[in-house]
């Protein structure tokens, strides 16, 4: 099945047109930056933020920094997944990158030979964000933002049609929702099991941390407040 969108009358093709125009029309060194933010930074950009939001949840403590941590181990996981699932997908599909059926694109990243059918960046960024969303909805929500400029960038670069990365969200967002149920099930006892740990416990909840300590914290006081006037006040 070689090639979804033809050329000719389609919108998936005019928006193509329409998105990489924009990097006709942007100066040079922007369009370099976006190269390397499309290809590489945002990626990087998630993983960062996946550990930030672990390092906040071991700080934190609780009762359900375990369950919080195993979340956030299956966030790398479901991209991990998805990437795998999306193989047989390419080789079916077929899809030749715009470039080859298309004229005229302003094609910022070259020696992509491979099929463009569904996009592996949109469908790492976006499994990592909704496996962050579960975690916490704080951070899963700058994430799906960073997955959906991911998407646009991949367009603007000209490696990708539109419905490329619609599919490879699809495809990152049903991965990450559908098997997190079956993730969390096998995750989180491990997790707990290292939270017990004396040694590696550290991974899930910051040394000295305790349930106790977190429960007597009024809501905007000091992370590190932990004197008896807190205590007083909290009771």
């Amino acid at each position: 099945m070689a090639g979804l969108a033809e050329s000719g009358s389609n919108p998936d093709v005019d928006l193509l047109y329409d998105i990489n125009g924009l990097a006709k029309q942007a100066p040079p060194w922007f369009d370099r930056i976006m190269e390397y933010v499309g290809e590489y930074g945002l990626l990087l950009a998630m993983v960062l933020l996946v550990l930030w939001c672990w390092w906040g949840v071991r700080r934190r403590g609780g009762e359900d920094a375990a369950s919080s941590v195993a979340a956030l181990v299956w966030a790398p996981l479901a991209a991990g997944v998805a990437v795998l699932v999306n193989a047989p997908i390419r080789g079916f599909v077929e899809r030749p990158r715009p470039f080859y059926d298309h004229e005229g694109l302003e094609v910022l990243v070259s020696g992509k030979t491979d099929y463009s059918f569904v996009s592996d960046h949109a469908t790492i960024t976006m499994a990592l964000a909704v496996g962050l969303f579960v975690a916490n909805r704080k951070f899963g929500l700058v994430g799906l933002g960073i997955a959906l400029f991911e998407g646009f960038c991949r367009v603007y670069m000209g490696v990708h049609y539109p419905t490329d990365v619609v599919g490879g969200l699809a495809l990152g967002t049903a991965v990450a929702l559908l098997l997190s149920p079956l993730a969390m099930a096998l995750l989180t006892p491990v997790t707990r099991a290292i939270e017990r740990s004396p040694r590696a416990g550290w991974l899930i909840r910051a040394r000295g941390r305790t349930d106790g300590q977190q429960d007597t914290l009024l809501p905007g006081a000091r992370s590190g407040a932990t004197g008896p006037e807190e205590r007083d006040l909290a009771a």
